[in-house]
């Protein structure tokens, strides 16, 4: 490529050795399987394109590209399994990569970095033009989403979900078992939750340092480290970038885990001024049960000989049982049973131990 194209922006990556069990692998896998049922569809019903026309084909789509950061309208075919929507241009066999869309979406995406050579280009998603069947965007319950990078299917019922966590397994054993078809065992319908909200128990949002903080003569020495004038976005990466999205709140996480986010963001707030690097925080959530004490039958008899009636105060203290331990301040949920409670709170420190039931 001249230096005079890749100015206007025909900017194209050669990737490096792809490393087994890699997402780029698995992307790959999907990218050309694509463009296998590409070429099928394009042969003639007696026999298949030649490798020549192929070749050809090939050299006119690389010349066919569009420019970086251009525009391009994409009806999406499939899902790859690493969740990405893959979808072919109108003129060749090469495929866009976009996030956040479904099998047939029309989408407007913009190019971010071609890999001519795989046939592939990785896009941002911009828009929705004409929604899938599938799509149901008031599933979504997450200001963030189609930003953050956390999730991808939140406008897909849950049952198209399972369903494709099903494909991604056959997917898997079909490209890289090396087993011959009639070896592939037959994979079950994926188990599911009952919950699809509030089931995260583990986040682990971070924010990065300030301007200036790792350059050379920073990291040379410390004392040089700038610090933060303004507290810095904390939460997860924006889908496909390095950049950090500033997360309030997530609703994929449970109860304790919420509360654990709010006030930790306020407590690197309030300490801002004791950062000079950024950091990850770790907020897993722990539960203590606490068995509920039982009267003893003889003593529950004896008290009832000696009133007449059962001892109104032991059945006050059955009915409205209270944990033998005080809840914590950080613990928002306490949950109760007939044979005990359990608070649910969470944990900061990696070395901590945590129990869940």
């Amino acid at each position: 490529m001249t230096k005079r194209k890749r100015q206007q922006g025909y900017y194209t990556k050669r990737m490096k050795a792809v490393q087994e069990g890699s997402t780029e692998e698995v992307l790959l896998a999907d990218v050309r399987s694509l463009r296998e049922q590409y070429r099928k569809s394009r042969a003639p019903a007696s026999s298949l394109i030649n490798r020549e026309e192929v070749s050809n084909d090939d050299s006119e789509a690389h010349s066919d590209l569009p420019e970086r950061f251009s525009k391009v309208e994409v009806k999406i075919s499939t899902l790859s399994s690493i969740g990405d929507g893959l979808g072919l241009s109108p003129a060749s066999n090469h495929v866009y990569v976009v996030p956040f869309t479904l099998p047939g979406d029309v989408v407007k995406a913009k190019v971010i970095t071609h890999f001519a050579n795989e046939h592939y280009t990785l896009t941002d998603f911009i828009s929705v033009l004409k929604p899938s069947s599938q799509r149901n965007d008031s599933l979504v319950k997450c200001p963030y989403f189609a930003k953050c990078s956390g999730c991808q299917f939140q406008m897909l019922s849950y049952e198209d979900q399972l369903a494709h966590k099903k494909s991604i397994l056959e997917k898997a054993y079909r490209n890289f078992s090396n087993l011959a078809p009639n070896l592939i065992p037959v994979i079950g319908d994926t188990i599911g939750s009952p919950l699809q909200y509030g089931y995260r128990t583990k986040l682990t949002p971070h924010f990065d340092g300030p301007p200036g903080s790792n350059s050379r003569k920073a990291r040379k020495d410390s004392s040089e480290r700038p610090g933060f004038d303004t507290v810095p976005p904390i939460g997860f990466m924006v889908k496909g970038t390095r950049k950090t999205i500033d997360i309030e709140d997530c609703p994929i996480a449970t109860d304790a885990i919420r509360d654990g986010l709010r006030k930790e963001r306020k407590r690197v707030a309030d300490e801002l001024s004791k950062y000079k690097r950024g950091a990850t925080l770790l907020l897993r959530e722990t539960t203590t049960r606490n068995p509920i004490q039982q009267p003893s039958p003889g003593v529950e008899a004896v008290n009832a000989s000696a009133n007449g009636t059962a001892n109104s105060t032991s059945e006050s203290k059955i009915s409205n049982p209270q944990p033998l331990m005080p809840t914590l301040d950080n613990a928002p949920t306490t949950l109760s049973s007939p044979s005990h409670t359990e608070i649910k709170t969470y944990i900061t420190d990696q070395n901590a131990l945590s129990t869940e039931y």
